[in-house]
């Protein structure tokens, strides 16, 4: 990931061409650290997503969808405040930073003519979204706030006067003749990449090596044709933007000769940063969100393992059951031979074909028939503790299972899956449910699975957790509908909302139902289909288990770009 001064500047200048003059509609804040605007422009609506994000910082306009929150927090309600119904007056970058101010004409209280500015700093880990007054150089409100202990050069925090972030030093690339830019480098010194990156302003490692790969060994007229070149081809937003394909995945808004790997071009910055990012800020929170669980998922099963390691011991000692049954009964029939105080006595084993003797180990301090109900005791114990460590790997084996599926759901899960994973978890015993100090009541919400559509049209919904799978299956779907699950692996329920699905569409569903499941990274993966009347839910079972009937069985291998084009449909 490449988000460096040239993509800000080609970014900004899309940006400007498509969203000058626009008005502001709707306002969402769908995380911590983004932003959603709805902007409409010449009949037009367009979403513009701008991102503080630690990792993902980032701003484009955007076909995603994004759940928003109930309630929206303080930043967005200011936001709303100042900047719904006004109009962009334009989006500019600072220098070749990664900084961009897009200024928005509104109207102050006595409906005068107001100027606020939104500044979005692209920076990584201190990247953040500021509103200003930009006649009064005052900080409105901010998506994140830094005190002055945070910051010894400035403070961001509303009421404080926004000050730039520290100056670097460096040059700004775009205004540097050949001359000055050959001046800059020391070619004795080496590694002129580097040099080149702590001297000019918004160059990223990536496009330095360009320049030193394209100008090669060359003397330094090479050099001042190469740096011309590329200048000039930003100066006039002579962009390709592109999807580099490798190990890693990469973009950037230049043509790259160093690439060498599947790239994808696209016809505007925007759409290239979007499909890029498509998922990634979510997969991270889900991360995040879901880390404490995960956690104790990974316990439990180390937990439940230990635990079959102790029973199949247990199970070992059971198997002598036999034998104190055996020395019992040769005891009681030999009973004359033994006296109080004996610690042995050796008898004739009449289940024994040859009748060889056998010693019996006794208790000198019981008497003969002590001893022999002592036996008998042990046998009767082990016999019954063999049933109940039977019984209770049977019910090991079934945690494991449940809990390796939990774990599945939580690796495929969006973000508001997760709450709902994490209720199942406390419903079912695992977690200590919350206490919360409030007498209003939380509104109860149906789980909802998630949509695809097939090829020809038809509606496919997958549950992505034990939640939705439930109701999915015992709510929604009807009982001449078409319901799809992995054999014998831990996956998603998968409904067709139709009674004579195509084969093709029955294909697709089956490559969903592979692709939600434990085995989504493997190949001929059986994926069992039939009616949803054939499918029950066994009494006392755990969230999400079910047995069915007449399936038929599809053997597909897992293509996750299935689930990009099934849901593109929608």
């Amino acid at each position: 990931m490449v988000f460096d001064g040239i993509v800000t500047r080609a970014i900004t200048h899309e940006l400007q061409h498509e969203l000058a003059s626009g008005r502001v509609l709707k306002i969402y804040q769908p995380t911590d650290t983004e932003l959603l605007f709805t902007i409409r422009k010449f009949g037009t609506n367009k979403q513009l997503l701008i991102s503080a994000h630690s990792s993902y910082a980032r701003i484009h306009n955007t076909t995603d969808t994004y759940e928003n929150p109930t309630e929206p927090s303080m930043y967005c309600m200011m936001l709303r405040k100042y900047l719904n119904g006004s109009f962009i007056e334009s989006v500019e970058q600072i220098e070749n930073e990664r900084i961009i101010h897009i200024h928005f004409q509104t109207k102050n209280e006595l409906g005068d003519k107001s100027i606020k500015t939104l500044i979005v700093e692209l920076m990584g880990k201190h990247s953040n979204i500021i509103l200003v007054d930009r006649d009064r150089h005052v900080i409105l409100e901010s998506i994140k706030h830094i005190s002055s202990a945070q910051n010894r050069h400035r403070s961001i925090l509303p009421g404080s006067t926004y000050v730039q972030p520290p100056d670097q030093g460096k040059h700004n690339p775009l205004s540097t003749d050949e001359d000055t830019f050959i001046r800059k480098l020391d070619f004795n010194a080496g590694k002129l990449d580097q040099q080149i990156v702590n001297t000019y302003m918004g160059i990223s490692p990536v496009l330095a090596k360009e320049i030193v790969a394209k100008a090669g060994l060359g003397n330094t007229d090479a050099f001042k044709e190469t740096f011309s070149t590329i200048q000039q081809q930003i100066i006039q937003h002579q962009y390709k933007p592109f999807i580099s394909k490798g190990k890693k995945e990469s973009f950037y808004v230049l043509p790259l000769s160093t690439k060498d790997y599947e790239i994808e071009y696209f016809n505007s910055v925007s759409t290239m940063l979007d499909v890029f990012y498509s998922g990634k800020a979510e997969r991270d929170r889900v991360k995040q969100k879901a880390g404490d669980l995960l956690r104790f998922l990974t316990n439990e099963q180390k937990k439940n393992k230990r635990k079959l390691v102790k029973l199949d011991k247990t199970l070992e000692q059971a198997k002598n059951a036999d034998r104190y049954q055996r020395d019992g009964e040769l005891l009681t029939a030999h009973m004359h031979l033994v006296k109080k105080g004996d610690k042995e006595v050796e008898v004739i084993d009449y289940y024994d074909p040859n009748q060889a003797k056998r010693t019996i180990s006794l208790n000198e301090n019981k008497t003969p028939s002590e001893n022999a109900q002592s036996l008998f005791k042990r046998y009767h114990k082990l016999k019954t503790s063999k049933q109940m460590v039977e019984e209770e790997k049977k019910k090991t084996y079934q945690e494991i299972d449940y809990l390796d599926e939990i774990i599945e759901q939580i690796d495929t899960a969006r973000e508001q899956d997760i709450e709902e994973i994490r209720e199942e978890l406390q419903e079912q015993g695992y977690l200590k449910k919350k206490q919360v100090k409030t007498k209003k009541k939380k509104k109860v919400t149906k789980p909802i699975p998630e949509t695809f559509y097939a090829s020809d049209g038809t509606e496919i919904l997958v549950g992505k957790n034990n939640k939705q799978n439930e109701h999915l299956t015992n709510r929604i779907a009807r009982k001449d509908e078409i319901w799809l699950h992995t054999k014998d692996i831990p996956g998603s329920h998968v409904v067709i909302r139709s009674t004579e699905p195509s084969e093709d569409t029955l294909l697709e569903a089956a490559q969903l139902a592979a692709n939600f499941s434990k085995s989504k990274h493997s190949s001929s993966v059986p994926v069992d289909y039939t009616l949803i009347r054939h499918v029950k839910k066994p009494n006392g079972a755990k969230p999400g288990f079910v047995t069915y009937e007449n399936q038929k069985t599809l053997y597909v291998t897992p293509d996750q770009s299935f689930l990009t084009k099934l849901k593109a449909k929608s």
